[in-house]
């Protein structure tokens, strides 16, 4: 065994004892006070070992991605080899959300009471519910929103909205947007790694890419969705700094951004991988100008309809205070959510981040390499600035998803593909298996 996979294994069994220790003292603290507020820390899930009508689906896509997916990636064409990744991305997601019933894996996982779709009747007159939204943030405010409504700015809901709007009401037709939707993230991230740094890592990422267990959260939560829209945002924005129609992606990029921020208040953390594509992309100027043009759309949009951005943002933080937040303890959320974060990209990527993150001896050996290490690095980055702020103590197995899907490439760096998607796959089908999760 070489000393690069000697040490890969090394960072996976660290990982993995992170999640172990995570989850004995998360055990033991909440069987103390309760104060985790989640049922089996450090994911909010339950103990529930099931099967159901997806687990058949499941295990056959994994093990074909498993026995297939390396050389396909390789041979495809690069668009038919799009179109299949999010083609066999969707058969994952939805055979991992079916494994708990169409009603409970994917109809009634937007419509509980702290979710978005309780809150689409109230919103028959967009503008006035726009500018009457921050008043009902906090939990003592009369008709206060639901817990995701609450902590979202409100394009989060008007996307639900909207789809009512257009006869796709109910929950089984958010499900499916989000599933639909969220899987595209892997799309979007093979154009970008593609574009910034190298096709040949691009394809080395794919079934890595399709085979996540992050796929157990984006079937189905909205933060699925907002990964994807926040994954083309990005990619977008590479394609405009690389050249390529620079006007049109470039604008297009700044929409999305624009989009982003007004999904999840946590997703101005995204500038953190714009930077990376910036930095690793060109130095031009026209680019950036016409995503600067982009990106005012939206806020431009939001503000004149009468919601304020950060007189949104400086409520919820007094409404995360009021609620769970305010009894979740920092000093074990502030590791323990690095923990959920290895249960959703999986061992593969913990060891690929080790070998992606800059070091100073060896030097990566070529620009391609360099640049999906930056890329990758930016990510990290701005998932431990979300740590670090506490405003994310728990539930990041969903919350983080738009970072973590730039955190899966890194296994294009990794030797041996098949044994670590056969990681990937088992881990994503125990925990979806063994636990009900809140998602």
């Amino acid at each position: 065994m070489n000393r690069d996979l000697l040490r890969d294994l090394y960072a996976a069994v660290c990982a993995a004892l992170l999640v172990l220790t995570a989850v004995l003292v998360g055990a033991a603290i909440q069987h103390r006070d309760g104060s985790l507020r989640v049922g089996w820390p450090p994911l909010l899930a339950s103990w529930d070992p099931h099967v159901g009508p997806g687990t058949p689906a499941a295990v056959v896509v994994a093990a074909a991605v498993v026995a297939y997916g390396p050389t396909l990636a390789a041979r495809l064409p690069w668009r038919p080899l799009l179109l299949a990744v999010w083609g066999t991305g969707m058969a994952w997601t939805w055979s991992l959300a079916l494994v708990d019933g169409w009603h409970r894996g994917v109809a009634e996982q937007l419509t509980t009471r702290n979710e978005y779709l309780p809150a689409v009747g109230r919103f028959h007159d967009i503008p006035a519910a726009l500018r009457d939204f921050t008043r009902h943030i906090l939990i003592d405010s009369p008709d206060n929103w639901g817990a995701h409504v609450a902590g979202h700015p409100p394009g989060a809901t008007l996307t639900f909205v909207l789809l009512d709007r257009i006869g796709l009401g109910g929950g089984g037709w958010a499900g499916t947007w989000c599933i639909t939707v969220g899987t595209t993230a892997a799309v979007a991230v093979l154009v970008a790694v593609r574009t910034l740094a190298d096709e040949s890592l691009a394809r080395r990422a794919a079934p890595f890419l399709v085979l996540a267990p992050a796929a157990v959260w984006v079937g189905t939560s909205a933060d699925g969705y907002f990964a994807a829209v926040a994954a083309w945002a990005v990619a977008l924005l590479a394609l405009a700094v690389r050249g390529v129609r620079p006007g049109l992606n470039g604008f297009c990029s700044g929409l999305l951004f624009g989009l982003t921020v007004y999904l999840s208040y946590g997703l101005t953390l995204m500038v953190v991988v714009a930077g990376a594509v910036v930095w690793a992309g060109s130095s031009r100027r026209r680019p950036l100008l016409f995503a600067l043009a982009g990106f005012v759309v939206v806020p431009a949009v939001f503000t004149a309809l009468g919601f304020e951005w950060w007189e949104g943002y400086r409520i919820l933080v007094t409404r995360y205070y009021q609620g769970a937040g305010g009894v979740r303890p920092y000093g074990y959320w502030v590791w323990a959510n690095l923990a959920c974060t290895v249960l959703i990209v999986g061992p593969a990527t913990v060891a690929g981040v080790r070998r992606a993150v800059p070091r100073r001896h060896p030097a990566p050996p070529n620009r391609g390499d360099r640049r999906l290490g930056l890329l990758v690095t930016a990510a990290l980055l701005a998932l431990l600035v979300a740590d670090l702020s506490g405003m994310s103590k728990a539930e990041t197995e969903r919350i983080w998803l738009p970072f973590a899907v730039w955190l899966l490439p890194a296994c294009a760096f990794l030797t041996g593909a098949r044994g670590w998607l056969v990681g990937q796959a088992v881990l994503a089908l125990l925990v979806n298996h063994l636990l009900l999760t809140g998602w």
